[in-house]
């Protein structure tokens, strides 16, 4: 061993903890270079002006395997879902289940009529059992609803979007109140509102992911596209002239608006209009129906119609207008609520179906809702920007983790968020000490199988890279930008993977992958850098 090697073994040896073997210990005796094979992939000529950076970590010795670039700040987009979701997981940990109670205020008469107001208190809850399995788990699908505009299509999940809100109105019924002369309010003050990527101000209160779905089926040439839209309500109402051009015609469908911001006031339509060629093929599923949705921008004043709908199916009268702007001005002190008053409850499902319905789709607004939940369990922070700061407070003492390897605007990995490699191992490896972590692993996508990497299936027309189907858990990140060059061509400004790797080995890796500034004409192109990043991923099954 060479005494160069040597001094910084010894150096290593008094400042390394758990998190910073990645960067020291074997690594300095090994070859860290990219073997030819994943550079192969690198080179193609898609990729010659854009930059790479990846890493390799053997997950319990923290020796480096693969290192290109690692400390360079790169566009990471939603891998920064790791750090929310991770810090959230171990905050409030894997069986933390949310519990959202329905109070009354006022004394209810012998006849069952309530003389005050009825209070639904927002807890967090993602899904208010709108997304509720028999067996307990979030229901989930290849196509996530939530990303149906931005990727052309979607397929819905099952449930009942208002089965939450069903069942609170069913408990308040069974609790003998069949009026109430009053209001129904929602407290929406768990944490301070907080703009998500300039369409709303995101709330702790949802109904079906916050937005309203329109469903598509086809239609002969020159008619309109029979529709159907959920959840059904006053509050949001839809209409649709879109209809079948001809088979030359071009796609163009237009959502007016598509952030809607009446809603709270009575007759809030949306309208779909335009049209679909006659030979138009649904994107991702390759079949109708065709998804869109329109965004439910004003969550309270939703909710609130919502639930006295619920409430008149289930037999109670509300004397109140069930269109109106939420009366946040009739909620008491916060935290006052007596445990008599309380006529009902809805339990979640356990948090770790929340993590894994987040990292699994890629769920944005729940990443961000989930910064807000570590960092009220953390220290009560309220704010996005308290958040952030308790996160970064963890990420240094908790994980070695540096502000100056990361910048986060948000949990959810919008806009500009970078992060070196390094970080991102950093994190990863960390969470194998806490009690979650098996849980936490299972929530990425598995490669081939489900969530984000579902279609990720090129890599398996290779008969030696075929065994790493559903052993990569890894999650995904896709920041497409306007090129500066070009301003009306589109640039994969990152798209990024990071996870976990059972490789063929037998020993477990951690890895950080990323390409940033790649020129594309349209999704077609994004998708091939999804399935090259799946093909290196299999790669380093392979190899390792």
């Amino acid at each position: 061993m060479n005494a160069s090697i040597d001094r910084q073994r010894k150096r290593c040896a008094v400042i390394a903890s758990a998190f910073l073997l990645a960067s020291c210990g074997d690594s300095l005796d090994s070859n860290t270079s990219v073997p030819d094979p994943i550079t192969q992939v690198m080179q193609k000529s898609a990729y010659k002006d854009a930059t790479w950076s990846m890493q390799a970590v053997d997950l319990d010795s923290g020796r480096v395997i693969y290192d290109l670039n690692s400390s360079s700040q790169m566009f990471i987009a939603s891998v920064r879902k790791v750090f929310s979701t991770g810090n959230a997981l171990n905050a409030l940990g894997a069986q933390h289940q949310f519990v959202t109670p329905v109070y009354r205020q006022g004394t209810v008469a012998a006849d069952g009529t309530l003389n005050g107001n009825l209070i639904l208190v927002a807890s967090g809850d993602l899904t208010m059992g709108g997304r509720a399995n028999a067996d307990g788990t979030i229901a989930l699908t290849s196509f996530d609803h939530n990303e149906a505009n931005a990727l052309g299509n979607a397929v819905l999940s099952a449930p009942d979007p208002l089965a939450g809100y069903n069942s609170l109105a069913a408990q308040v019924a069974a609790a003998g109140i069949k009026t109430i002369n009053g209001d129904v309010v929602i407290d929406d003050r768990l944490f301070q509102p907080f703009n998500f990527r300039d369409e709303f101000e995101v709330r702790p209160i949802f109904v079906n992911d916050d937005v309203v779905d329109v469903s598509f089926n086809q239609s002969a040439e020159g008619a309109v596209l029979p529709f159907d839209y959920r959840p059904k309500s006053a509050a949001f109402t839809v209409q649709s002239t879109l209809k079948t051009g001809g088979a030359a015609s071009a796609l163009d469908i237009e959502l007016a608006p598509e952030l809607p911001p009446c809603i709270g006031s009575a007759n809030c339509v949306g309208t779909v209009s335009g049209t679909v060629p006659a030979d138009f093929v649904p994107p991702l599923t390759d079949a109708y129906p065709l998804i869109r949705t329109f965004r439910v921008t004003q969550p309270s004043n939703y909710a609130r119609t919502v639930f006295i709908e619920a409430l008149t199916r289930a037999g109670v009268t509300v004397t109140a207008a069930p269109v109106a702007a939420n009366p946040a001005q009739l909620l008491p002190a916060q935290a006052s609520y007596a445990s008599a008053q309380q006529v009902a409850r809805l339990v979640s499902a356990p948090f770790v179906q929340d993590v894994r319905y987040v990292n699994k789709v890629s769920y944005n607004i729940g990443a961000d809702v989930s910064l807000m939940l570590f960092g009220l369990a953390k220290n009560g922070s309220t704010t996005m920007a308290a958040s952030l700061a308790a996160e970064q407070s963890e990420l240094s003492s908790t994980f070695g983790i540096s502000p100056s390897q990361y910048h986060f605007i948000d949990g959810s990995g919008g806009g500009d968020t970078t992060a070196n490699g390094i970080a991102v191992v950093a994190m990863l490896r960390g969470m194998r000490s806490k009690p979650d972590f098996a849980a936490y692993v299972d929530s990425m996508p598995a490669l081939g199988v489900d969530g984000s990497l579902t279609t990720i299936t090129n890599f398996e027309a290779d008969a030696t890279l075929a065994g790493a189907k559903g052993q990569v858990h890894a999650k995904t990140g896709t920041y497409v930008g306007v090129n500066a060059s070009a301003p009306t061509t589109p640039i994969l400004k990152g798209q990024s993977l990071a996870g976990y790797i059972d490789a063929k080995s037998g020993r477990r890796i951690v890895f950080f992958l990323t390409v940033n500034n790649v020129p594309i004409t349209g999704i077609p192109d994004i998708l091939t850098v999804f399935q090259d990043q799946g093909t290196i991923a299999a790669l380093l099954w392979k190899l390792q």
